[in-house]
């Protein structure tokens, strides 16, 4: 066999052993060892490459902004913001028509800017926003749906683990990656609360929900001004401290990680909202998040190293270019790839598996790495609403623990907020400035 061939084998091989059920780093890390062995036929090269992808990995300064990130999110999931954030967007959006449900993509838009995790999004706005949706007569269905579409805002809106795991693939700045998040964060969001709109006043049946009138006598809707800023002002505290830390260049990625994470801690003290036991038990899941990323990281270093012997890459590269295909073509291509495999992966190992293969085409094309960031993480979380997959709506299931709410009824509510992705998606294609535009402010 051919480099190329042992490449390209081992790429069907890894999706095929992951989809079996293999975990994820162990499939990328067995499949580069063996094609690197059959490659060279060198058992001591082979050994080489998985000692370097270690150090390499392990010694990435960047990396240190994966264990800080996670611990500020769980330290913020701990202490109620959540919550908090919830009841001041309903305060503000519930005279809307459908207005709990923008409330709701509101809410996870700003718990997304401090916490980056699609999953503790899903898994948090389920235990609030759910129950609250419900009472007020707003279907299953619906609820669940507006749930799981606004979650995947975690991943894109900074600061994202995925987007930290892009940057670390494709050596691109995390803080540039940052910046480039907000628009089309915002973007989506924006699009989310029209949609909701929309079908508020057009499905009313399949929407729900009762009037403002017989909102406005909840506690949340009759909150003072000193409430509010109770609410707000260690949420807008943490977010000063950690993205303006970032984009006004005072404080680099992981030290603005530090700094939010030990923000959020004292907040969660004097909010009297964790114990020893419940930072203990913060510690040690801020543990296992980072140990699973840092096996990725080490796993997809193994990877492109093996796909570099083999020359998989280049020798991709001078295929696309030899059929002449325009960046357009290319593209669509991309997001269809991005699609088949959202169906069947997650975020993070597509990332690992599919980027590497597309950086040697897109040189001769001169495309902005950082503009194809954005649109292979958006590309990549519409698979977390889409089955067989799907695992935001998985957290909602295993969280919400509803016999009458099935996995199929996840998933349909999802299904509005997965084509309103997919055309957020084309919008962010075909204008690359709404990713690129924040940097040329010098915002890092």
């Amino acid at each position: 066999m051919t480099g190329i061939e042992i490449g390209i084998a081992s790429v069907v091989l890894i999706v095929v052993l992951i989809y079996l059920g293999m975990y994820i780093p162990v499939a990328l890390g067995l499949v580069s060892f063996v094609g690197v062995l059959i490659i060279r036929g060198n058992v001591d090269m082979a050994v080489a490459l998985l000692s370097e992808s270690i150090a390499d990995a392990v010694t990435e300064f960047v990396f240190a902004t994966v264990p800080l990130f996670a611990l500020m999110g769980l330290i913020v999931s701990k202490a109620g913001l959540g919550k908090d954030v919830y009841e001041v967007a309903n305060f503000v959006f519930y005279r809307i028509r459908g207005g709990l449900g923008i409330a709701t993509v509101a809410a996870n838009a700003i718990f997304a800017s401090i916490t980056g995790s699609s999953i503790a999004s899903a898994s948090v706005f389920t235990r609030v926003a759910v129950p609250e949706m419900k009472r007020f007569g707003f279907k299953s269905r619906f609820t669940v749906g507006v749930v799981a579409g606004s979650s995947v805002l975690g991943m894109l809106i900074p600061p994202s683990a995925m987007l930290i795991i892009y940057s670390i693939v494709t050596e691109q700045s995390v803080g540039q990656m940052f910046v480039a998040g907000i628009i089309p964060g915002l973007l989506l969001s924006a699009a989310y609360a029209a949609l909701i709109l929309l079908m508020a006043y057009t499905v009313p049946n399949w929407v729900g929900g009762m009037e403002s009138k017989n909102v406005a006598d909840e506690d949340w809707a009759k909150m003072s001004m000193w409430i509010l800023f109770k609410k707000l002002f260690p949420i807008v505290l943490l977010i000063t401290v950690v993205l303006g830390g970032i984009y006004g260049g005072v404080v680099t990625p992981v030290e603005a990680g530090a700094m939010g994470s030990l923000a959020a801690l004292i907040i969660a003290l004097f909010k009297r909202a964790m114990s020893w036991k419940d930072l203990w038990e913060v510690l040690v899941e801020t543990g296992h998040i980072t140990a699973a990323i840092l096996f990725l990281i080490i796993a997809a270093t193994m990877y492109n190293r093996m796909l570099g012997v083999a020359a998989l890459p280049t020798q991709f590269g001078e295929w696309l270019t030899g059929m002449n295909l325009s960046l357009g073509e290319i593209m669509a291509l991309y997001v269809v790839l991005l699609l088949l495999l959202g169906t069947i992966l997650d975020t993070a190992s597509i990332i690992l598996i599919v980027v590497p293969l597309f950086l040697a085409a897109l040189d001769s094309y001169g495309v902005d790495l950082v503009w194809f960031g954005i649109v292979t993480v958006v590309g990549a979380e519409i698979g977390l609403l889409t089955p067989p997959l799907g695992i935001s709506c998985f957290v909602i299931k295993s969280t919400i623990n509803d016999p009458e709410i099935t996995l199929f009824d996840i998933f349909s509510g999802a299904f509005p907020f997965a084509v309103t992705m997919l055309l957020t998606l084309i919008v962010l294609i075909n204008y690359p400035v709404l990713s690129t535009y924040l940097l040329q402010f010098g915002l890092m």
